[in-house]
């Protein structure tokens, strides 16, 4: 395994995400994903976590089975909610029993689950500080190009992710559809001393009933690309669209000088790889 840190070190990187199966369905669509993404050599992959025992025990299992067979480079999600910090100390012991040395800290939704414990630590930083005290690993945090959605400011949000990201090796942001937004927030960082790589984080939009959904997963989709894949027609062409535009945001981020790409895959291959080989991007450094 390497650790993200010293990757980010050599030079430019691309990574991919991937959720954790729930049945044997998504099991065999996310081996197959998987297959067909390895050949790229991403710089690392990352595997997230929901939270609760079976989920804390899918991604351990699918980022151990990763080491063990497949060349895959896999970083392994970790929430503060709902855990004690026995608990998540427990869990990063685990992760490293594992042989795993990458770890992206996060603070995590508020469970749904009126039964849920609260947790003990609140905000990501303190994941961040006990995953140090640990030791081994390289360790990210989440970004938000247009703010958190549970900061009452920009200013506060940028503060705080300026705090965890002096403790963490690099950032990874939410995927975002402008530019503009990217670059303000590196600059945003820079003005409060922290220069830590920030990788931006890219979702195609592949159809027009994923449109509203974005806005709930992370950022809205610009009324001008919405209307640019209204115009596109049928859903291949609108599909097509999609995959124009993301790679569009990626050889403007590139070309702004983005440390490298993080791809949201769904657990699906088909648009990253077409972006991929639209880019001409190159193997691991």
């Amino acid at each position: 395994m390497t650790k993200v840190a010293e990757i980010l070190a050599r030079g430019r990187s691309f990574s991919f995400e991937f959720f954790p199966p729930k049945n044997d369905l998504e099991q065999a669509a996310l081996v197959r994903t998987m297959r067909e993404l390895e050949p790229l050599e991403p710089s690392f992959v990352s595997v997230t976590y929901r939270g609760g025992r079976s989920s804390r025990e899918r991604t351990h299992d699918l980022v151990a089975g990763m080491l063990k067979t497949t060349s895959l480079n896999p970083m392994a999600h970790l929430i503060c909610v709902a855990h004690t910090r026995i608990e998540l100390a427990e869990i990063l012991v685990n992760f490293r029993k594992a042989g795993v040395e990458n770890l992206m800290a996060l603070g995590g939704d508020p469970p749904t689950d009126p039964d849920a414990a609260e947790g003990e630590l609140r905000y990501a930083a303190e994941l961040v500080e006990l995953a140090r005290a640990i030791g081994g690993f390289s360790i990210g945090v989440a970004a938000h190009p247009i703010g958190h959605p549970r900061s009452p400011s920009m200013a506060e949000d940028r503060d705080r992710l300026a705090e965890k990201l002096r403790m963490a090796d690099f950032a990874v942001t939410q995927f975002f559809f402008d530019v503009a937004d990217y670059l303000s927030l590196v600059d945003d960082l820079a003005k409060r001393g922290v220069d830590k790589p920030v990788l931006p984080g890219i979702m195609p939009v592949t159809s027009l009933a994923s449109v509203p959904r974005m806005a709930t997963m992370g950022a809205a989709v610009p009324p001008a690309l919405a209307e640019r894949l209204e115009r596109a027609g049928d859903d291949e062409s609108v599909r097509r669209a999609g995959i124009d535009a993301a790679t569009e945001l990626c050889d403007r981020l590139l070309a702004e000088g983005a440390p490298g790409l993080h791809f949201y895959t769904l657990n699906r291959s088909t648009a990253t790889r077409e972006i991929h080989a639209a880019l001409g991007l190159s193997a691991t450094p």
